[in-house]
Protein backbone atom coordinates (compact mmCIF):
# COMPACT_ATOMS: atom_id res chain seq x y z
CA UNK A 1 0.00 0.00 0.00
CA UNK A 2 1.16 3.38 -0.99
CA UNK A 3 1.83 5.89 1.72
CA UNK A 4 0.93 9.21 1.24
CA UNK A 5 3.45 11.90 2.94
CA UNK A 6 2.09 15.71 3.20
CA UNK A 7 4.43 18.52 2.97
CA UNK A 8 2.66 21.58 3.99
CA UNK A 9 4.36 24.89 5.61
CA UNK A 10 4.07 28.87 4.48
CA UNK A 11 5.24 29.58 0.93
CA UNK A 12 8.46 29.82 0.46
CA UNK A 13 9.57 27.18 3.04
CA UNK A 14 11.11 24.73 0.18
CA UNK A 15 8.00 22.00 0.04
CA UNK A 16 8.32 21.34 -3.66
CA UNK A 17 12.27 21.05 -3.83
CA UNK A 18 11.92 18.59 -0.66
CA UNK A 19 9.09 17.08 -2.46
CA UNK A 20 11.55 16.18 -5.19
CA UNK A 21 14.66 15.28 -3.03
CA UNK A 22 12.53 13.18 -1.56
CA UNK A 23 10.94 10.81 -4.58
CA UNK A 24 14.55 11.19 -5.99
CA UNK A 25 15.89 9.46 -2.51
CA UNK A 26 12.53 6.95 -2.13
CA UNK A 27 12.19 6.35 -5.51
CA UNK A 28 8.68 7.36 -5.38
CA UNK A 29 6.41 9.92 -6.95
CA UNK A 30 5.82 13.59 -6.09
CA UNK A 31 2.48 15.44 -6.54
CA UNK A 32 2.97 19.11 -7.64
CA UNK A 33 1.05 21.76 -6.03
CA UNK A 34 -2.02 22.49 -8.29
CA UNK A 35 -2.61 26.04 -7.37
CA UNK A 36 0.95 27.15 -8.92
CA UNK A 37 0.20 25.33 -11.69
CA UNK A 38 -3.32 27.40 -12.09
CA UNK A 39 -2.25 30.58 -11.19
CA UNK A 40 0.66 30.97 -13.52
CA UNK A 41 -1.95 29.58 -16.49
CA UNK A 42 -4.92 31.82 -15.16
CA UNK A 43 -2.95 35.25 -13.31
CA UNK A 44 -2.12 35.84 -9.82
CA UNK A 45 -4.96 37.66 -8.92
CA UNK A 46 -7.43 35.25 -7.59
CA UNK A 47 -11.13 34.99 -5.79
CA UNK A 48 -12.71 33.39 -3.20
CA UNK A 49 -14.30 30.96 -6.03
CA UNK A 50 -10.97 30.13 -7.54
CA UNK A 51 -10.02 28.51 -4.46
CA UNK A 52 -12.57 25.83 -4.82
CA UNK A 53 -11.51 24.84 -8.25
CA UNK A 54 -7.99 25.23 -7.05
CA UNK A 55 -8.77 22.13 -4.50
CA UNK A 56 -10.37 20.33 -6.66
CA UNK A 57 -7.62 20.08 -9.25
CA UNK A 58 -5.21 19.41 -6.21
CA UNK A 59 -7.28 16.59 -5.44
CA UNK A 60 -7.40 15.44 -8.64
CA UNK A 61 -4.17 15.55 -9.05
CA UNK A 62 -3.07 13.93 -5.79
CA UNK A 63 -5.18 10.62 -6.84
CA UNK A 64 -3.82 10.06 -10.39
CA UNK A 65 -0.48 10.29 -8.55
CA UNK A 66 -1.60 7.78 -5.63
CA UNK A 67 -3.42 5.41 -8.30
CA UNK A 68 0.02 5.97 -10.32
CA UNK A 69 2.31 5.08 -7.44
CA UNK A 70 0.12 2.00 -6.83
CA UNK A 71 0.44 0.65 -10.04
CA UNK A 72 4.03 1.37 -9.96
CA UNK A 73 4.82 -0.41 -6.72
CA UNK A 74 6.00 3.52 -5.73
CA UNK A 75 6.31 2.64 -2.14
CA UNK A 76 5.32 6.77 -1.39
CA UNK A 77 3.74 9.75 -2.45
CA UNK A 78 4.60 12.67 -1.58
CA UNK A 79 2.50 15.31 -2.07
CA UNK A 80 3.21 19.11 -1.70
CA UNK A 81 0.43 20.98 -0.21
CA UNK A 82 -3.07 19.72 0.92
CA UNK A 83 -6.80 20.79 1.80
CA UNK A 84 -4.86 21.95 5.30
CA UNK A 85 -3.22 24.20 2.90
CA UNK A 86 -6.20 25.74 0.90
CA UNK A 87 -8.02 25.98 4.25
CA UNK A 88 -5.37 28.47 5.57
CA UNK A 89 -4.89 30.21 3.03
CA UNK A 90 -8.49 30.48 2.42
CA UNK A 91 -9.39 31.84 5.71
CA UNK A 92 -6.02 34.29 6.07
CA UNK A 93 -6.60 36.02 2.74
CA UNK A 94 -10.39 35.48 2.80
CA UNK A 95 -11.30 34.83 6.11
CA UNK A 96 -13.67 32.53 5.39
CA UNK A 97 -13.39 28.58 4.21
CA UNK A 98 -15.14 26.67 1.58
CA UNK A 99 -17.45 23.80 2.59
CA UNK A 100 -16.06 21.87 -0.12
CA UNK A 101 -12.01 22.57 1.58
CA UNK A 102 -13.41 21.26 4.95
CA UNK A 103 -15.34 18.15 3.96
CA UNK A 104 -12.00 17.05 1.77
CA UNK A 105 -10.00 17.68 4.97
CA UNK A 106 -12.54 15.31 6.80
CA UNK A 107 -12.92 12.76 4.33
CA UNK A 108 -9.23 12.17 3.50
CA UNK A 109 -6.30 9.98 4.82
CA UNK A 110 -2.55 10.61 4.86
CA UNK A 111 0.35 8.75 6.56
CA UNK A 112 2.63 11.65 8.00
CA UNK A 113 2.75 15.33 7.53
CA UNK A 114 5.99 17.15 7.15
CA UNK A 115 5.51 21.14 8.59
CA UNK A 116 8.70 23.13 6.51
CA UNK A 117 9.60 25.29 8.68
CA UNK A 118 10.37 29.60 7.69
CA UNK A 119 13.92 29.26 8.68
CA UNK A 120 14.90 29.35 4.96
CA UNK A 121 15.45 32.61 3.18
CA UNK A 122 12.30 33.74 1.19
CA UNK A 123 12.63 34.04 -2.06
CA UNK A 124 10.64 36.06 -4.58
CA UNK A 125 8.89 34.89 -7.52
CA UNK A 126 5.46 35.92 -9.31
CA UNK A 127 3.20 33.99 -7.47
CA UNK A 128 4.68 34.92 -3.90
CA UNK A 129 2.47 36.96 -1.11
CA UNK A 130 3.95 36.75 1.79
CA UNK A 131 8.07 38.33 2.07
CA UNK A 132 7.91 39.35 5.56
CA UNK A 133 8.89 36.93 8.25
CA UNK A 134 6.41 37.93 10.87
CA UNK A 135 3.47 36.84 8.30
CA UNK A 136 5.33 33.78 7.14
CA UNK A 137 6.16 32.79 11.40
CA UNK A 138 2.65 33.39 12.08
CA UNK A 139 1.18 31.27 9.06
CA UNK A 140 3.86 28.35 10.41
CA UNK A 141 1.51 29.23 14.01
CA UNK A 142 -1.55 28.05 12.50
CA UNK A 143 -0.28 25.52 10.13
CA UNK A 144 1.05 24.11 13.38
CA UNK A 145 -1.86 24.56 15.42
CA UNK A 146 -4.41 22.87 12.72
CA UNK A 147 -1.62 19.93 12.65
CA UNK A 148 -1.87 19.83 16.20
CA UNK A 149 -5.71 19.58 16.34
CA UNK A 150 -5.93 16.27 13.75
CA UNK A 151 -4.83 12.72 14.06
CA UNK A 152 -1.80 11.98 11.69
CA UNK A 153 1.68 12.42 12.89
CA UNK A 154 3.67 15.17 11.93
CA UNK A 155 7.06 16.69 12.31
CA UNK A 156 8.80 20.06 11.68
CA UNK A 157 11.14 20.56 9.16
CA UNK A 158 13.86 22.88 9.78
CA UNK A 159 17.48 23.69 7.98
CA UNK A 160 19.21 24.62 5.16
CA UNK A 161 17.87 22.57 2.22
CA UNK A 162 20.18 19.65 2.41
CA UNK A 163 19.39 19.44 6.13
CA UNK A 164 15.69 19.73 5.78
CA UNK A 165 16.15 16.41 3.32
CA UNK A 166 17.88 14.59 5.56
CA UNK A 167 15.68 15.33 8.55
CA UNK A 168 12.26 14.05 6.74
CA UNK A 169 14.22 10.88 5.49
CA UNK A 170 14.98 10.78 9.51
CA UNK A 171 11.40 11.68 9.80
CA UNK A 172 9.93 8.88 7.55
CA UNK A 173 12.55 6.01 8.16
CA UNK A 174 11.74 6.58 11.94
CA UNK A 175 7.64 6.66 11.68
CA UNK A 176 7.61 3.87 8.61
CA UNK A 177 10.55 1.51 10.53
Amino acid sequence: MVKKVVIIGPESTGKSSLCAALAQHYQALWCPEYAREYLLKNGARYTYPDLQTIAGGQLELEDRLVEAAAAGAHPFVFIDTDMYVMKVWSEFVFGKCDPFILNAIAARKYDLYLLCNTDLPWAKDELREYPDLETRDHLFTIYKAELTAQQTPWAVISGTQNGRTQAAITAIDSFFK
